[in-house]
């Protein structure tokens, strides 16, 4: 019986209009502010507060907090899966997230002390595909070997009285990059290296035809 009532609480969840819309939006896999989802549901910026909070307390979306932004997304890929195959029981479409960030900055920029833009969410699927970096942020033997033999000092950086790594949700990309003392080391590299030249008036970095040779050869980005 309790299975039954937590199933009925989140049918119930899901089956109000506004919230149906802000998760089917959410299904592209790209993070939304409220605000954002109160124009995709069609109700005020206080009502979406609302059901956001609604939909957080039955696991259905998380928040990540970036700077002084809040953005929500799918709590996991099991919400994902669920909210799928009630769409295609449905039939109906869902909007892909459309970035309005200007292309240069979207292209690749800082992002504090690490690399953020769409490059930089590619080295972040790269790095996990390969296996060098885990779901929990961690190198594995792989990975340490492949990064201190570009000069990533991974053991002086573990012993930084800061985070390793960890997922840094990106606002233009609205998927994360890598942050922490890993993602300042990469950036380091690629700037030693010259794979990529910061901009003197701007966040944004410029990737050098040596860079995308070499970005490619070692990454797959």
């Amino acid at each position: 019986m309790d299975a039954d009532a937590s199933l009925a609480r989140i049918a119930a969840a899901i089956a109000e209009p506004a919230r149906a819309r802000m998760l089917c939006c959410l299904m592209d896999g790209n993070a939304r502010t409220s605000t954002e989802l109160a124009v995709v549901a069609e109700v005020s910026p206080s009502t979406a507060s609302v059901h956001l909070a609604h939909l957080k307390e039955r696991r259905l979306v998380r928040v990540d907090a970036q700077g002084k932004y809040r953005y929500y997304r799918l709590e996991d890929a099991a919400v994902a899966a669920a909210i799928e195959a009630l769409m295609i029981v449905a039939g109906g479409p869902r909007d892909r997230f459309t970035p309005h960030t200007p292309p240069r900055l979207r292209a690749a920029r800082t992002c504090y002390d690490h690399m953020a833009g769409a490059i930089a969410v590619s080295l972040h699927d790269r790095l996990h595909h390969l296996r060098w970096l885990n779901d929990a942020y961690d190198l594995s033997e792989p990975g340490a070997k492949a990064l201190q033999a570009l000069g990533v000092d991974v053991a002086s950086l573990r012993a930084l009285r800061r985070r390793f790594a960890y997922g840094c949700l990106d606002w233009s990309e609205r998927r994360p990059h890598i942050g922490g003392a890993l993602g300042a080391a990469l950036l380091k590299v690629a700037l030693r290296r010259k794979w990529v030249v910061k901009d003197l008036d701007s966040r944004a970095l410029s990737v050098t035809r040596a860079g995308r040779r070499e970005l490619h050869a070692r990454f797959g980005v």
